[in-house]
């Protein structure tokens, strides 16, 4: 298992549960572009004051229902659990305590999850690995048909 302790240091529930890094480092796109299978080479966000892509149509502000309209617009649609779904893609919202959604992952075929960590590398991990300071708890669920 290739593990880091950078990544335990930032998030300390990856050394407490399974993780493994499966990329190299890279700036090139961020959490939500790399749940949504869109890593071509962009960041998204709703950030009003950046020049980051986000979907005609969403609010551009950083609260969980722009996210939710943002998802939506891309196809996928509120669901209330991760449990493994034939047939459906999932992502997970991670939202901290004001409220602000701060990571998306991507639920993978084993039930594992798929992350890419800011600009840092691309992990697959359980869950709880990245609740914490950084990006709060999982708030929400969404699921997409294959």
């Amino acid at each position: 298992m290739d593990t880091n302790a950078e990544l335990e240091d930032d998030w300390p529930n990856l050394a407490k549960t399974t993780y493994e890094i499966t990329s190299k480092f890279t700036s090139e796109y961020n959490c939500i572009a790399w749940a949504i299978n869109n890593e071509d080479d962009r960041w998204w966000s709703p950030a009003p004051e950046e020049d980051y892509y986000w979907p005609d149509g969403a609010p551009r502000e950083q609260t969980l229902e722009a996210f939710i309209i943002a998802f939506q617009i891309c196809g996928y649609q509120v669901c209330t659990n991760a449990e493994i779904e034939a047939g459906f893609e999932k992502i997970a919202i991670y939202v901290k305590e004001d409220g602000k959604p701060q990571h998306v992952a991507k639920q993978l075929d084993d039930g594992m999850w798929t992350s890419k960590l800011g600009l840092y590398e691309d992990i697959k991990h359980e869950l709880d690995g990245l609740v914490g300071e950084l990006y709060g708890n999982v708030q929400q669920f969404m699921k997409r048909a294959l």
